[in-house]
């Protein structure tokens, strides 16, 4: 895979972040890289296996979801193009907490989760982004958490539509149901009232 290629993905996801990082760095980050496309459906990774490497979404879209006592899956979130995902190890965890799969033919760069904690060490502009990083991660957290204490499902999945535009095209509707905390028929009911509500407008 192209080097300059790889660069500039990477100097794309640093400046979603509103900050910059030398193309020295980022080669760096490349080196110790691997790639690998995996096709839609794979699994990437499954809870409880190790947290050793990490990857960042070059292009498609990666799922975590918990699977509960009854073999039912949850979503916990998605990893579009830019985004990290298989990322439990850089927030403390030895072992996996969820499951991982492709919603899509998937473009993934894998590091060692140590070998970039060891970069962001070295390098203050990597701290800078990491920073960074981890306010937004937080900041989603706070989201996620009031929207199910503040929000009802239809205004789950109206803010859901805000935060990620293209997604709703692209993810299959029983996974975004799973993600609001609701069934997929309800889901189904509102976007039907949504449309309704829509054409009536017009």
């Amino acid at each position: 895979m192209d080097k300059k290629y790889l660069t500039d993905q990477l100097k794309a996801f640093a400046d979603k972040t509103g900050l910059t990082v030398s193309e020295e760095i980022l080669g760096e980050v490349v080196s110790l890289a691997s790639f690998r496309v995996a096709a839609k459906g794979s699994l990437l990774s499954s809870a409880g296996e190790d947290t050793a490497e990490t990857a960042l979404v070059l292009s498609g879209i990666a799922r975590c979801y918990y699977i509960d006592d009854n073999g039912s899956d949850m979503t916990r979130g998605f990893a579009p193009e830019g985004y990290m995902c298989m990322d439990e190890g850089f927030f403390g965890y030895t072992e996996r907490i969820c499951f991982w799969e492709t919603l899509e033919e998937t473009t993934l760069m894998f590091c060692r989760t140590a070998d970039i904690k060891a970069l962001i060490n070295e390098y203050a502009e990597l701290k800078d982004i990491w920073i960074a990083l981890l306010e937004n991660a937080m900041r989603y957290k706070i989201y996620r958490e009031n929207s199910f204490l503040t929000e009802n499902s239809a205004e789950r999945y109206l803010h859901f539509k805000k935060m990620f535009p293209k997604l709703s095209g692209r993810v299959p509707q029983k996974h975004i149901a799973t993600y609001l905390g609701i069934a997929p028929e309800s889901l189904s009911r509102i976007r039907s009232a949504m449309k309704e509500e829509q054409e009536n407008v017009q």
